[in-house]
């Protein structure tokens, strides 16, 4: 009996923070979901470009502090001139009035880091897997970590007023998740790092039910930035213990 609560509270916790909705309207005209459209698709062409660009420059460059910034920028000056962005509400556990979901929003993080750092016991043992990922941790390691943890939150938040704010709804309701977790792992892939792509669409599809159920940008950027600057600090220590 003492496994089964357990069980059932983690049930219960997947299932109010990425599956039931909480109640919103958030219809707009027609043109301003076209204008939101055209806004998201020109975003997304120039941020893949300024990816590609960051994620190839040698570790220890300064300019790869400029281009993460750059990125940044990008992805939050789309997400603003697409349209309104809502902050959304959780389920709360006593199943009152939704509230914000900052606090479900760090347990939904920490579970995914959890699981990540897990992973990384077998990617420690895999040379293919892991060389990718520590010549991109190097950037923190060459670099300073303080302004690599810096532009972590910077590119982290901005990523998702974008995916999960101007494209998720110009996307429409239908295929939101779906299309906003494709295009973010596709958008990942420039950086030619198989497991980075993984991540970003496993990381991509929580954030995207999420965005799903609480109708606003204020638990994803919550959830990722709990996941990447557990990432950032603990990963690199997991694989040089195991390798």
């Amino acid at each position: 009996m003492a496994t089964v609560r357990p069980v059932a509270e983690l049930r219960a916790f997947v299932r109010a923070a990425l599956v039931d909705p909480v109640p919103r309207d958030h219809t707009e005209s027609d043109s301003a979901f076209r204008r939101r459209r055209v806004v998201a698709v020109v975003t997304l062409l120039v941020g893949a470009g300024v990816l590609a660009w960051a994620l190839r420059i040698e570790p220890g460059d300064p300019t790869f502090y400029l281009a993460t910034l750059a990125l940044a920028v990008v992805w939050a000056v789309g997400a603003f001139a697409s349209g309104p962005l809502h902050l959304g509400h959780g389920h709360t556990r006593a199943g009152g009035e939704p509230s914000r979901a900052v606090v479900q929003s760090l347990a939904l993080g920490a579970l995914l880091l959890a699981v990540f750092l897990a992973g990384a016991l077998l990617v420690a043992q895999v040379p293919f897997l892991r060389d990718p990922v520590q010549a991109l941790l190097d950037h923190a390691r060459y670099g300073s970590l303080g302004v690599v943890a810096l532009l972590t939150v910077v590119n982290g938040v901005a990523e998702e007023l974008y995916f999960r704010g101007a494209l998720f709804a110009g996307v429409g309701r239908r295929h939101a998740v779906a299309v906003t977790t494709v295009v973010y792992a596709l958008v990942t892939a420039t950086s030619g790092i198989p497991l980075r792509v993984f991540a970003a669409g496993v990381v991509g599809l929580v954030v995207g039910l999420q965005r799903g159920v609480t109708g606003g940008i204020l638990g994803p950027p919550v959830t990722h930035l709990t996941w990447s600057l557990g990432m950032l600090f603990l990963l690199p220590a997991v694989l040089d213990r195991l390798s």
